[in-house]
């Protein structure tokens, strides 16, 4: 077929179809275009945070404050506490590495950071801009050139499992460390009171005069039975603590000629105990000694304890190691040995006579006067105690082996523990219940040490369970020989408790709860006059004697 001449073809209206699609097309999208910006001027507008961060630091802030600081994502702050973090990792990866110039340079850059950060914490205000820029860009090269050495995340994540492994070992191999020196020092004894305790005795043994007013004194025999007194009992070898004791109680009380102590100690104190408390009034207060040596019936056919601290097997447990591991060194303390721990449990047949009396440790000082306790009602309970169940650790499960299947089935593990320390006895319900047959059949039970580990508390606890009556908490307040107690409490509080191994009389004792406990041995009476080589005959002289040379 021919082609059609050229004249004869078509009109284009295609390309013409084709100009005008294209222009509004573009037309449609400038439209577009004009409606989005003229939309993003009406919204409010953003600040970077890198801006952001500008703004809010470019001038000094006057009242800095570190925790708004630490916790902001934008603070400069935090950014170069972060890197410290990271460079810290870093130096010990370096260092094991040999990389003895980098972990310099890091160690370095931390300390000016560290020093940046005290001094603005110190002047209260922020640093300005520059300085914490500068900060922050040094370190951030020193840690862009340990990335360099191939410290990547990777290495860095193994090789800091590895130094957390070894600084956890390390750790537990310091704290048991310090475990065991503390245990050591809250054993010894001071040389002060061993030093008193054997000027006593041979003033005891040369000095007739003191000999001669105790053969005197056996008029007083009548009050030690007489239940219309305050009958006290304390079991100690401690002569300074036992006579703090004395003293405080008399010093408060509004009736001192009341008050009978029944001082129970062993044979090695025994002569000093007398004389000191022979040589010392105690505003009319009747004061016997005794030692527990004499009491014929606390014998080992009698005592399930006494028989079980006899044994080899709790000998070597104690004194060659040879114990289980995971036992806490405290339960392996040698007081554990000493009867005079576990003659609390006999108080009624060291006292046949008596019908109720009031428990006091060693290591408390009493601050009111504390007869009121003789006339609280114990609706028919053996003992007045303080619970001590604010915190679950003080609860029976924390005491006992409740994966036994005998303590399981008697004993709630929620159930409230109590305090020694400060207890009213009511010896009449303690007869009648039973309390101390109780007491062996659990001690019994208890020979392989699979109920509960050593100490006094856990058999009483069980000795003791459905037969305690709560006491109101400011009778006994607790915790001065190991933690921080509160002021209000000890202000009102009746007799404070240094529970604990940080003992009033030793140096590791809590300083700002010494001086309740020293202005009571300072204020001990003056000794009776005697012959010239008599001990110190003030209160002052004693302290210098016994408490200085700590």
């Amino acid at each position: 077929m021919r082609r059609r001449p050229f004249d004869l073809r078509r009109p284009a209206r295609r390309r013409w179809l084709s100009s005008l699609w294209v222009w509004l097309v573009t037309g449609g999208l400038g439209v577009l275009l004009l409606l989005v910006v003229l939309s993003r001027e009406k919204l409010p507008r953003s600040v970077p945070p890198s801006i952001r961060q500008k703004l809010d630091h470019s001038s000094v802030i006057e009242d800095l404050n570190i925790t708004d600081e630490m916790l902001s994502p934008y603070s400069f702050t935090r950014q170069i506490v972060d890197q410290i973090s990271i460079a810290k990792a870093l130096v010990v990866i370096s260092r094991d590495d040999n990389n003895v110039q980098l972990a310099t340079e890091l160690t370095s850059q931390i300390q000016k950071c560290q020093a940046l950060l005290s001094g603005a914490a110190t002047r209260g205000t922020q640093l300005t801009t520059m300085e914490m820029e500068a900060a922050i860009r040094d370190m951030a090269f020193l840690i862009y050139q340990a990335q360099e050495l191939q410290y990547d995340s990777a290495t860095m994540i193994m090789k800091m499992k590895a130094q957390f492994r070894s600084l956890n070992d390390k750790m537990k191999s310091e704290t048991d460390k310090s475990t065991k020196y503390g245990q050591i020092a809250a054993e010894e004894l001071p040389k002060g009171l061993y030093c008193l305790g054997i000027r006593l005795t041979m003033e005891w043994l040369r000095n007739p005069n003191v000999q001669r007013e105790l053969s005197e004194g056996k008029h007083t025999s009548k009050k030690l039975r007489d239940n219309n007194l305050y009958h006290y009992c304390v079991f100690s070898d401690n002569i300074l603590a036992a006579s703090v004791v004395v003293n405080s109680t008399t010093m408060n009380s509004r009736h001192p000629d009341m008050i009978v102590f029944h001082l129970v100690t062993d044979e090695v104190n025994y002569a000093s105990m007398r004389a000191w408390f022979s040589m010392n009034s105690f505003r009319g207060a009747t004061i016997e000694v005794q030692k527990v040596e004499d009491f014929t019936w606390l014998n080992a056919s009698y005592v399930p304890v006494l028989k079980q601290l006899q044994s080899s097997e709790t000998q070597n447990y104690y004194f060659s190691g040879s114990g289980d591991n995971r036992t806490p060194i405290k339960f392996r303390n040698p007081k554990y040995l000493s009867m005079l721990n576990h003659l609390r449990f006999y108080i009624p047949e060291v006292y046949p006579a008596l019908q109720k009396v009031v428990f006091l440790d060693d290591d408390v000082v009493v601050q009111k006067d504390i007869s009121e306790l003789f006339t609280v009602n114990l609706n028919g309970n053996v003992m007045g105690a303080v619970e001590t169940c604010m915190e679950t650790f003080h609860r029976f499960h924390k005491y006992l082996n409740y994966s036994h299947p005998l303590i399981r089935a008697h004993f709630d593990p929620d159930a409230c523990g109590w305090a020694f320390g400060m207890n009213v006895m009511d010896l009449r319900e303690w007869r009648e219940k039973n309390v101390t047959g109780i007491y062996h059949y659990w001690q019994e039970r208890n020979a392989d040490h699979t109920l509960w580990k050593l100490g006094t508390l856990p058999p009483g606890l069980l000795a003791f369970y459905g037969l305690v009556e709560n006491l109101d908490a400011k009778w006994h307040v607790l915790g001065l020989g190991y933690t921080n107690v509160d002021p209000s409490q000890i202000k009102s509080g009746a007799v404070l408790h240094y529970n604990g191994n940080l003992k009033p009389w030793l140096k590791i004792g809590m300083e700002k709860y010494k001086g309740l406990w020293e202005h009571i041995v300072v204020s001990i009476p003056a000794c009776h006059a005697g012959d010239p080589g008599s001990i110190p005959g003030n209160g002052e002289e004693i302290f210098k004697l016994a408490y200085n040379s700590f």
